[in-house]
């Protein structure tokens, strides 16, 4: 049988290495194949339609089929296919770089183009480990400190950052001077789980104990989501990013604010740091930047972090394809599209229809929480909501994959049942979904895990 005469699906199987896969599933099965996408919805080769309730990847903000972006990369790619930005510069990168800087926070006015979010996690932690170099401090001031359970990539650096343990054991020794402290997951809060303040104050306080533990003069950056990801959707607590913003002040150390995930508008704003009110002294983007239309990240840098760089020092880092041409004409033609329907606003707007429409779900016994913030959701799913007993691995294999994901696949809802905490459900629309779509979303998570109840 030749490639033509067989589906995609098969030709898939047999030569594609999936990222993040366990192809023991697919030994006699195809593999699903996306072959287009309009709007809030994706299609496979055969013709049927998906929700896309995850944006691809927290990525796809303006939707599928836009040829608004198509055409700007074709503009660009006619006009200049590429060209490296070592030591030379070229327009769409100076004219991206201005756009991202004009809605900073801050004095964050410095663009280090990458190619993903990871690499430009990566970035913002080696910037941190040569800033004090070059301005003097100890050099022992290395050392950074994320969550519990957060995902910052897949690199070794990135890795290191990563609070996932079963991510990363295959992957040691990794980079050293990684701490962890705990995440703001009020559900399973380990003190204060009838103050939500109170609670929020003792996990920022934590960064702070362990900087003092690990010493000041060791420490270099925090690394926090304005938004937690993994586990499904931590929001910060009130007042927590305030006081993680003076933790770091006292202690000169660096606050790396990975919006990966949150920022252009997932959260109903340019940044996660807008939303909640705090300054980093980095940021870190990719995804939504560029709709995923095409490969790029970006580590924004306050000023002064450029100061030493600016009087004979160089930041000895760099890639082939950070800010690519094309790349950089396509994030521009997003984010426009951003600007001209208003889609910030729209989040802002509906984001409490949609926790309202979720919310309805929690009559069901398998649901123990509904959480998150803007176009972003995670739903926690128990055994027992009285006592919040979770899935045995055997029951996260049993009926998480091998029942509710597939499930959802097949009644045409494309979103993530994750397991790597809890078991959670994680919800990420397009933003320019609406009520329509909530209620799609609601409808089939309704009967999907109804009939996964039963199987517990």
């Amino acid at each position: 049988m030749t490639a033509s005469t067989r589906s995609l699906g098969d030709r898939a199987r047999d030569h594609l290495w999936l990222h993040f896969t366990d192809h023991s599933g697919f030994t006699s099965a195809e593999v699903p194949v996306i072959v287009r996408g309009e709007g809030p919805y994706v299609y496979d080769e055969r013709g049927k339609r998906y929700f896309d309730g995850l944006a691809g990847l927290f990525a796809v903000q303006v939707g599928h089929g836009r040829e608004e972006l198509a055409e700007a990369a074709a503009r660009q790619t006619r006009k200049l296919g590429y060209f490296p930005l070592w030591s030379y510069a070229h327009e769409g990168a100076v004219e991206l770089a201005e756009r991202i800087t004009s809605r900073t926070p801050g004095d964050l006015d410095r663009v280090f183009f990458t190619v993903s979010g990871g690499e430009a996690v990566e970035t913002a932690w080696k910037l941190a480990k040569q800033y004090f170099k070059k301005t003097g401090k100890p050099p022992g001031k290395h050392k950074v400190i994320s969550r519990s359970l957060a995902y910052h990539g897949t690199s070794q650096g990135a890795l290191s950052l990563t609070g996932i343990p079963g991510i990363k054991q295959d992957f040691e020794p990794l980079v050293p001077s990684s701490i962890k402290v705990p995440n703001t997951n009020f559900y399973r809060a380990p003190v204060h789980a009838d103050d939500y303040e109170r609670f929020g104050e003792w996990a920022a306080e934590e960064i702070g104990r362990a900087i003092e533990r690990e010493g000041p003069d060791t420490v270099a950056a925090v690394f926090l989501e304005p938004l937690q990801n993994t586990g499904g959707c931590f929001p910060p607590p009130p007042g927590y990013w305030q006081r993680v913003r003076e933790i770091c002040d006292a202690h000169d150390v660096l606050l790396v604010s990975d919006e990966v995930i949150c920022a252009f508008g997932r959260l109903g704003h340019e940044f996660g740091a807008h939303r909640y009110d705090y300054r980093p002294d980095i940021i870190t983007v990719a995804k939504g930047l560029t709709s995923g239309y095409a490969p790029m990240g970006a580590m924004i840098a306050d000023e002064r972090l450029m100061e030493p760089f600016t009087r004979g020092s160089t930041f000895t880092n760099g890639s082939t394809y950070g800010g690519h041409p094309v790349s950089c004409a396509v994030a521009l033609a997003n984010l426009e599209v951003i600007d001209a329907e208003d889609l910030y606003g729209h989040v802002r707007a509906n984001e409490a229809n949609f926790r309202t429409t979720l919310e309805k779900l929690r009559d069901l016994p398998i649901v123990g929480d509904v959480r998150g913030a803007g176009y972003f959701y995670g739903i926690e799913l128990v055994k027992d909501k009285a006592t919040k007993e979770t899935f045995t691995p055997a029951d996260a294999e049993r009926v998480l994959r091998g029942h509710v994901s597939p499930a959802l696949f097949e009644a045409g809802l494309f979103c993530r049942a994750d397991d790597r905490a809890e078991p959670v459900i994680q919800l990420s629309p397009p933003l320019i979904s609406g009520q329509e779509h909530f209620d799609e979303i609601e409808q089939v998570l309704r009967s999907v895990l109804t009939e996964a109840w039963r199987l517990l």
